[in-house]
């Protein structure tokens, strides 16, 4: 890294720091400063300069340690970037591309992208056409994705938004595709027990971790999910489909709006700046499904997280994430605390573009599903008045009980595609019949479908068009199916790979 005393040379420009609001500083002098430049201070410690006013100069600083009035700066005619490179895999940094942790072993790659580009024109883009597969089965069936979709991920504290996003990074790891991890001011723990979650399922070789916590310097925080954006743009150019999680914007937004207040802006709503709209709209239209020379089409799939307040997502920054992004998964805490895991609430959740990209088997399943739960929750609201059921009824509430209990799984669990068509038309047809035989059954046909003989044969079961064709395999397989339910003394959670 050049010295203060080398970039002075070179640039022959200095500045003085008259004025400290940590971490904002003012400076006087540096009459050619570009914004998104990097500053260097004679003390060592680096910025970022933001605003340019009549020969005063607002910058960002990213160290925790403050500056002294008087202290010389100068440029460094290089805007700020981030160090990208397959050396990144594996590793955890922070926006600048330091390791989190100084004692592991890590090469910096010398290739470097700058963190605020604009984003591809409306020419450069394709239609989402594939899915994007998260292995959570509730969401491959009610809420589908595609590759190159952002989806926003809303919901309270603590209601299972991050346990979404890992298993999702697990299922489209073991699908070939780079995940990023952007955790923006974290606790160090909560970092922590992620990377140690991705290190004992085996994928965090195929996966970069761009993390800041919380004791970290605001102007660093603030820059997190531009870095991820930029390693997940690296990867997209190389060819290699990327998913990007961004947990959590609302901790962003936060950081920026302190940045703004302690910089003088004038407050808007709630006291967020008058551009967090802008802010957030210019990270997230980086993302999409795009055009590549060589392999026709390359994805930037991206999940950002939002933390709402008992329930309300009619919250400023919430709602201008809505506006920007391709649909919601709405996690709500009265399903969470009924034991409902994940607590996704299905008719308040949006997919805009997801649908577009399902086959016609996956089409139907999805209306069938759909259709059947409305009538379910109907039937529900019948019974607790107490009245005579029939058999039919009585018949089509324990269907729906039956759903809703194969739509609950752990975080460590990753459900192939074949597995949820089989079960959820062995359900439907009235092949299962307890939650017994259910969860034993499940067990059994998750850990079958990774033997090459049962692979087979589910891919026979699933590999058709329609689902009455689906319906008949698997009654014509109904005993072979059967036979797969594994005793309850092996019904602990499968640590499995993902179809």
């Amino acid at each position: 890294m050049d010295t203060f005393q080398q970039n002075l040379k070179k640039t022959g420009e200095y500045g003085v720091v008259f004025k400290v609001s940590h971490p904002i500083v003012f400076i006087e002098g540096l009459p050619s400063v570009k914004s998104n430049e990097v500053l260097l201070f004679e003390s060592g410690q680096k910025g970022e300069a933001f605003a340019v006013e009549r020969g005063k100069v607002e910058a960002r600083i990213f160290s925790h340690e403050p500056i002294v009035v008087g202290t010389k700066v100068t440029r460094t005619d290089q805007l700020l970037s981030i160090p990208v490179g397959r050396e990144l895999l594996g590793q955890s940094i922070n926006p600048l591309g330091d390791p989190i942790d100084p004692n592991v072993n890590y090469t910096k790659p010398t290739e470097t992208r700058e963190m605020h580009v604009q984003p591809s024109g409306i020419s450069q883009r394709v239609k989402i056409t594939k899915p994007l597969l998260t292995g959570t089965t509730l969401i491959d069936l009610m809420i589908p994705l595609g590759m190159g979709q952002r989806e926003l991920v809303i919901g309270d504290r603590k209601t299972g938004k991050t346990s979404i996003l890992m298993t999702t990074i697990k299922k489209q790891v073991y699908e070939g595709v780079i995940a990023i991890y952007a955790g923006i001011g974290k606790k160090k723990s909560d970092i922590k027990k992620i990377q140690e979650f991705f290190m004992m399922e085996k994928v965090i070789n195929n996966m970069v971790i761009v993390a800041t916590s919380s004791y970290d310097s605001p102007s660093l925080i603030y820059q997190t999910p531009y870095a991820a954006m930029s390693v997940a743009e690296y990867f997209r150019d190389q060819g290699i489909h990327t998913l990007l999680i961004l947990d959590d914007l609302s901790t962003h937004a936060k950081f920026y709006r302190e940045l703004s207040l302690l910089a003088r802006r004038f407050p808007g709503r709630d006291s967020y700046p008058g551009d967090i709209f802008y802010t957030h709209s210019r990270l997230l239209e980086r993302a999409g499904n795009f055009k590549h020379p060589k392999y026709k089409e390359v994805s930037i799939s991206c999940m950002p997280v939002v933390e709402i307040v008992e329930g309300d997502f009619t919250g400023y920054i919430s709602t201008n994430l809505m506006g920007i992004t391709d649909g919601h998964i709405y996690l709500d805490s009265n399903i969470y605390f009924e034991g409902m895991r994940p607590a996704v609430n299905i008719p308040l959740s949006v997919t805009r573009v997801g649908r577009q990209t399902l086959d016609k088997l996956s089409r139907e399943v999805n209306k069938e599903l759909t259709s059947f739960l409305v009538e379910y929750n109907r039937l529900q609201t019948i019974s607790h008045f107490g009245q005579e059921l029939t058999d039919t009824v009585k018949k089509k509430l324990m269907q729906g009980e039956l759903i809703n209990a194969f739509f609950k799984q752990p975080y460590q669990l990753t459900v192939p595609r074949m597995v949820q068509l089989i079960i959820i038309s062995m359900i439907m047809q009235g092949i299962i019949s307890t939650s017994d035989q259910l969860n034993d059954l499940k067990m059994g046909i998750i850990s079958a479908s990774y033997t090459k003989e049962y692979e087979k044969i589910f891919t026979d079961i699933t590999d058709v068009k329609d689902l009455k064709t689906l319906n008949d395999n698997v009654v014509k397989n109904k005993d072979i199916l059967l036979k797969l339910t594994m005793p309850k003394k092996q019904t602990n959670p499968i640590q499995n790979r993902a179809s």
